[in-house]
């Protein structure tokens, strides 16, 4: 799973950018969502796979500090990412000079903050659990260390983390979605408006491959929550973590090349091309 995550996410890097007439903002900022995919799975598959060879499942608590800041660093991007193309969505259809709008500068401009804002999130919260004590010899219930879970084991107050850690998500969780349901309430408006059948299925066929992603992203996310919240059960916890880091990352290179003719026929000439 890991291998397929990587070479599918690693195509479509590879057919955005030898591909001229896919230099266009949706791809660029898709083409930013794989990277962030491929490094997301290897901060924890390439270590669990380790483990699983060595039949050793210890880690140090530098590793495990190490592993929860690069787990935030390329997990929150997908939603800034996934975010801006909502709004590069909602440009295109909902407004005339969407090239004009969506320059270099600004799509580049919308990268970077999400990049920084992610460094600046993860930075604080490992800062915030280097403050914590912990008892020796404390098991993970996981296959990768969680910060929520990690907070949990500690044996000092962790009142001050899990308002950081809450507060953070309700702000670059909650933000970012609420930012792809109003771009979406009113691309869903101007659709209706359209008077033709077929434009109005031209204009839905260019937002179902992200809505799908936006979907399979925030309901795997959800049920990581609702399963490490409602349901106290270390192996329910893990199954719907590995649905989050692992076979979403890997379903996202499928549903942008199947449901996008675009990705698709790029591939088919990026393959073509080869000698």
């Amino acid at each position: 799973m890991y291998l397929v995550t990587v070479l599918g996410n690693l195509l479509i890097i590879l057919a955005t950018v030898s591909d001229s007439s896919l230099h266009t903002p949706m791809y660029f900022f898709l083409s930013n969502l794989s990277f962030a995919d491929i490094c997301f799975t290897s901060t924890s598959i390439p270590k669990m796979l380790a483990n699983i060879y060595a039949q050793n499942k210890a880690i140090t608590s530098e590793g495990c500090i190490t592993q929860v800041y690069f787990f935030i660093l390329f997990g929150v991007p997908d939603n800034f990412l996934l975010t801006v193309m909502a709004y590069d969505r909602f440009v295109a259809i909902c407004h005339p000079l969407h090239t004009v709008i969506m320059n270099h500068w600004l799509c580049g401009l919308l990268v970077l903050v999400s990049w920084i804002t992610s460094a600046l999130n993860s930075l604080l919260e490992t800062l915030m659990v280097l403050r914590l004590s912990f008892c020796t010899d404390s098991e993970i219930p996981h296959f990768v260390c969680e910060l929520k879970q990690l907070i949990q084991l500690a044996c000092s107050d962790t009142f001050p983390n899990n308002l950081v850690m809450y507060f953070a998500a309700l702000l670059l969780g909650g933000g970012p979605l609420a930012g792809i349901l109003y771009a979406y309430a009113k691309i869903v408006s101007s659709i209706r408006a359209i008077s033709s059948t077929q434009g109005k299925y031209k204009a839905f066929s260019t937002c179902a491959s992200h809505l799908s992603v936006v979907f399979l992203f925030h309901c795997t996310l959800l049920g990581v929550y609702l399963s490490s919240s409602v349901i106290q059960h270390s192996q329910s916890t893990t199954r719907a973590s590995v649905m989050y880091s692992v076979v979403t990352p890997m379903l996202n290179p499928f549903i942008n090349s199947l449901r996008n003719k675009d990705i698709a026929g790029a591939l088919r000439r990026l393959f073509r091309e080869k000698p």
